[in-house]
This record gives structure tokens, C-alpha cells and sequence, in this order.
């Protein structure tokens, strides 16, 4: 049976079985079906179109249990033909708007504050990733001596993202020396991208005197930690692990486990993030446990939308077991998406 093939029963029925199993998290009988929802049709007529339902894949039938469950394919039909996303309510804009509506925070601070946000109002794990910084463009470098051997260098990108870092520095640092580095550095850097300054760094570099050689050498070695962006430990935020396992599908310890091990596996998760910001083309992406490519997602859900800052863009979304309120998750996922976008893009 093919997703166009489904008839008005039978998608009345699939969205009542998906409706109210994420719902009550207990498997769909049909009397249930006939007293909770108008179909129109008696139970045993309800029961016959649920085994066809069955037999194509739709739903699933658990073994100590005479009522069903959506499967990945039934959840997948209910998403992309059934579902109305919801509007989402005034509280919650105001709440989201209220929070974020922060000008003279730094960019760190407000990412942090929309991954609480999420978590808060969707009941899930929040994540959300910093901008990916190749296609960010250099506005300036600012060097800073820490001490006579020690260096920080500050890299703000024109989108308003500044990097910071620490480098060491073999010999005793000369302030005139480096106020010439920094110089040349802005005047050969400025305008690349992050991406072209890693490729051709030391070639725009080569022609340098003796006395700044050993700075820009020093460059040379961390040109790419310099210029790339988080590492990857760092490059995620994650809130509200235990609005998941709240949930009755983790009563298991060895579910509860699962979700441990998942939040722990940062690579896993920055992996799909990463991806569904190259997919995503400024829509909502929803994927299904096993749709996901990891298996550690098999019984999981991901919702996500790219946020953009200036030429760089990173990703917010919220990971929750399948069974979850799509329609409403759909709705804030997409606001926070939009929102953050706007508060940064204010705050350059």
C-alpha cells in the first residue's frame, strides 16, 4: 500500500491510533478508537481497516497487548500527510521573545539561553550548535600580550562572532613586534573567509621580515585552530536531559541507560546536526528513528532548523522519543529557529 493509496478511513484511523497513543503512551485498541474519536464507523469495521493498517506496515501490534502502535512508517505518513502543526500559543512566543530579547548579550550567552528555552517549553533534550565558521569572513585579528610569553589572539568574523584564543610563545614577546604582526595580519587576512585563510595562510604570509618571522610562524602551526571553528566537545549545547527520561518509555533501566550513553556521544549528534543544517534549506526537518543513519537513534525523534548569523549558521533542535507531540514540537522548533536568527543578526 502505498502512502497515496491510503483511503479517508484509513487515514482517520492511522491519525487517531498516532494521536492518542502519543497520547497516553499505551497501545491503540479499537473500542478505544470508537469511544475517544467521531470515525463514524463501528469497532469491528475499526479493527478490520487496523489490520490492513498492520499488513502494510503502519502500525504495530506488541505482543502482550491487543491495541497498536504507530511503526517509524505509520509515524512518517502522520508527519507529512496527516499532521496539522499547531499555532503556537502567545505564552509561549511571549516566553521565547521575552527571554531572547537580550541586546547586550554575547552570541555564547544567548545560544545557552535557547537551548534552556527549548528544553523548557517542548519537554525534551534541546541542542543546539555554534555556527560553523569556514564561510565566515575575517573582519579583524587583535592580538594581546598575557604575559612575556604568552599571547591571546581575538578573532571577530563580520557576522559579530568573536574567537578567542591562547597561544605560547617560546621567547619573550616584544609589544612593537607584535603591533607590526598584527598589522600585517589584518591587512593580508581581512576579507577571506576562515576556509581560504586555513588554504593559503602561509603562502600570503612568506615574504615577512626576520624580526616578525617567529610570531608568524607561530601562526603558522595553529593556523588551523586559529581559524576553524569549536571543537567538537564544544561545539554543542544540550539541555534537559531529564525531561526525557521522565518519560514512560524510559522506565527501563536499560532505556534509561541508552539515553545516557546517547547525550554522552556528542560526535554522534553534532554528525546528524551538521548534516540536517546542509539538508535543512530553512525548513523544519523531522526524522524518525530509524531513519536516522545511527543506530543510537533508532528509538529517538530529531527536530531540527538551521538559525543563520551573518554568512555562518549552526542548528537548533530537540531530540525526544518518538511518541511526542510533533505538531506543537514542529511549531517552537520553528519560532526559535526564526527568532534566534533575528537576535543575532540584531546584535552584530
Amino acid at each position: 500500500m502505498l502512502y497515496e493509496d491510503l483511503n479517508d478511513r484509513e487515514k482517520t484511523i492511522l491519525r487517531s491510533i498516532v494521536q492518542q497513543f502519543i497520547l497516553t503512551a499505551s497501545p491503540v485498541g479499537s473500542r478505544n478508537i470508537t469511544k475517544k474519536f467521531d470515525v463514524g464507523v463501528s469497532p469491528a469495521t475499526v479493527r478490520n481497516i487496523m489490520s490492513d493498517l498492520e499488513d502494510s506496515g503502519f502500525i504495530n501490534h506488541p505482543h502482550t497487548s491487543a491495541g497498536r502502535i504507530p511503526t517509524d512508517k505509520g509515524y512518517r505518513y502522520y508527519v507529512d500527510a496527516l499532521m496539522e502543526i499547531q499555532k503556537l500559543k502567545n505564552s509561549d512566543k511571549g516566553f521565547i521573545d521575552k527571554n531572547l530579547d537580550q541586546n547586550l548579550l554575547e552570541t555564547d550567552e544567548i545560544l545557552k539561553i535557547a537551548s534552556k528555552l527549548l528544553s523548557k517549553i517542548t519537554k525534551q533534550i534541546a541542542c543546539v550548535t555554534y555556527p560553523t565558521l569556514d564561510n565566515g569572513i575575517l573582519e579583524k585579528i587583535q592580538l594581546v600580550i598575557l604575559s612575556s610569553t604568552r599571547l591571546l589572539a581575538v578573532v571577530s568574523i563580520k557576522s559579530g562572532f568573536v574567537k578567542t584564543m591562547t597561544l605560547e610563545f617560546e621567547t619573550e614577546l616584544k609589544s612593537e613586534r607584535l603591533q607590526k604582526v598584527e598589522s600585517l595580519l589584518n591587512e593580508r587576512l581581512n576579507g577571506l573567509t576562515f576556509q581560504e585563510i586555513r588554504k593559503t595562510f602561509k603562502d600570503r604570509l612568506s615574504d615577512i621580515g626576520e624580526n616578525e618571522k617567529p610570531i608568524i610562524r607561530l601562526f603558522i602551526d595553529s593556523v588551523d585552530k586559529i581559524f576553524k571553528g569549536h571543537k567538537k566537545e564544544d561545539k554543542l549545547l544540550i539541555t534537559g536531559a531529564t525531561n526525557v527520561i521522565q518519560q514512560p518509555e524510559f522506565d527501563d533501566p536499560g532505556k534509561f541507560q541508552s539515553v545516557i550513553e546517547l547525550i554522552e556521544d556528542k560526535d554522534i549528534i553534532i554528525h546528524i546536526m551538521d548534516k540536517k543544517r546542509v539538508e535543512n534549506n530553512n525548513s523544519v526537518l523531522i526524522s524518525i528513528g530509524s531513519e536516522n543513519e545511527e543506530e543510537k537513534f533508532n528509538e529517538y525523534s530529531l527536530i531540527t532548523k538551521e538559525y543563520t548569523f551573518g554568512e555562518t549558521s549552526g542548528t537548533v533542535g530537540i531530540i525526544g522519543p518518538k511518541r511526542m507531540e510533533y505538531s506543537k514540537v514542529v511549531a517552537i522548533v520553528s519560532y526559535l529557529g526564526d527568532m534566534l536568527s533575528e537576535v543575532l543578526t540584531g546584535n552584530k
